[in-house]
């Protein structure tokens, strides 16, 4: 098969390599220009994505273009037109991510509950929303790709610490800055993610559930950084499914939707609380999904677009994923002098299946080594399976002492939570089977 890969700084960069491994052809576009280093040695790479739709066309059924990112949804719309097999997202998916507010309101349509939540155009104006309705709140940016490091979830029921954070950031902003963000009710529960494949017109099943694990530091401290380490499972879904993306069947079969769709929410007492779409594939999510997958990737594509199954070969149990990262993640700045270019190596006796279960991210090779590239530091991601959660995280952690970097971090705890407290709140809540 050929696939033709188009993204921002080549997030499935891992996914290529092992598409590529298997005999498939492969080409990416890499847009931001700092990232075109990553997996440089171990892929083909394009300049020019629409220019490789000729040698796309060329291989009739056989050919795919993945779209990484909910920002090219326009794109994907038409190129499904054109007759191009396309699985990513599209035009709405793009929006139920960015635009947080309308997220809501589509959550809301299917009658779950959702926080009140305030949209503001500038700092000053959310900084007198606060100031006459204090309480706890959480700052969210709008757009696929604003830096996660600016999100923030408020602490003080007197909001004294987002009006700092506000102040700080209208003080700060550069001339001509027009933040968008909203301001979400906190609210106190377990959180959990629900995911699954969609082809079109009907989900890929069994759907997926996900516990992220946002913060930098172990014990929920430190920047909000994306996602640190998650567990995921296959099993136990239902209920969730048929409560939060079963009821989005339509909207997304109206759309063109193809590809990979999940609702992070809070459950707790008084119901299920959506937080926000992810329109794409997640990323390390990806590679802790595929962990759990009894076939390749290639199969799976071919079965949603071609409709000709419903079915997700999936082990049972679970999967744990474990960031790892070098200084300065989770920011950019001064990872030219700090990290990059870094030797990654593995220990003796790490075994093939060992580097089956590392995806690695912003690497390449350079003679014969592989190194650290691209522009934040984010390594990779080691996984693990088990029947239970706890021999899940003891697999992942196992592989993730193999990789060794200079200043190699990753959190300690992934999973404690999900193991101790959240799947028993869970079951208490009648949200798993």
């Amino acid at each position: 098969m050929r696939f033709l890969g188009v993204g921002e700084t080549n997030d499935l960069g891992a996914m290529y390599h092992g598409l590529a491994r298997r005999g498939h052809e492969v080409r990416v576009f890499v847009g931001e220009e700092s990232s075109r280093d990553v997996y440089g040695g171990m892929l083909d790479f394009s300049a020019d994505w629409r220019a490789e739709l000729g040698w796309l066309r060329e291989a009739g059924d056989q050919g795919v273009v993945l779209f990484e990112s909910a920002v090219k949804g326009a794109e994907q719309d038409a190129l499904r037109r054109e007759g191009f097999q396309v699985i990513g997202g599209c035009a709405l998916g793009d929006r139920l991510e960015a635009d947080r507010e309308f997220g809501q309101q589509v959550l809301r349509g299917i009658g779950l509950h959702t926080a009140r939540s305030h949209r503001f155009i500038g700092y000053q104006p959310a900084i007198d929303f606060l100031r006459h309705s204090p309480g706890r709140y959480v700052l969210k940016f709008n757009g696929a790709t604003g830096p996660r490091t600016r999100n923030y979830v408020g602490e003080m029921d007197d909001s004294a610490d987002m009006l700092a954070l506000l102040a700080m950031y209208r003080d700060h902003a550069a001339d001509g800055d027009v933040p968008d963000f909203v301001l979400m009710e906190y609210v106190q529960g377990v959180e959990v993610g629900v995911g699954a494949y969609f082809n079109g017109q009907a989900f890929l099943q069994p759907a997926c559930i996900d516990f992220e694990h946002k913060h930098f530091f172990p014990g929920e401290l430190g920047e909000l950084t994306g996602e640190m380490g998650t567990i995921v499972s296959y099993r136990d879904s239902r209920r969730l499914f048929d409560a939060v993306l079963a009821p989005l069947r339509q909207l997304l079969a109206d759309t063109g939707y193809c590809g990979y769709i999940n609702v992070n929410l809070i459950a707790n007492d008084l119901g299920l609380w959506p937080l926000e779409f992810t329109s794409r594939f997640g990323y390390p999510g990806f590679a802790i999904c595929e962990a759990l997958h009894l076939e390749p990737w290639e199969r799976i594509f071919v079965r949603m677009l071609r409709r000709d199954g419903l079915r997700l070969a999936t082990s049972d149990g679970y999967a744990c994923g474990v960031v790892l990262t070098v200084p300065p993640f989770p920011y950019r700045h001064g990872y030219e002098e700090l990290s990059k270019g870094e030797p990654i190596c593995l220990r003796p006796g790490t075994t093939d299946q060992d580097r089956a279960a590392l995806f690695f991210a912003e690497v390449a090779q350079v003679g014969g080594q592989l190194v650290t590239s691209g522009c934040t530091g984010y390594v990779g991601v080691a996984t693990g399976t088990g029947f239970t959660v706890g021999q899940a995280c003891d697999a992942a952690y196992r592989r993730a002492r193999q990789v060794v970097v200079p200043n190699l971090r990753y959190r300690t705890d992934i999973g404690e939570r999900v193991r101790l407290h959240d799947l028993q709140k869970l079951r208490q809540l009648g949200c798993l089977g």
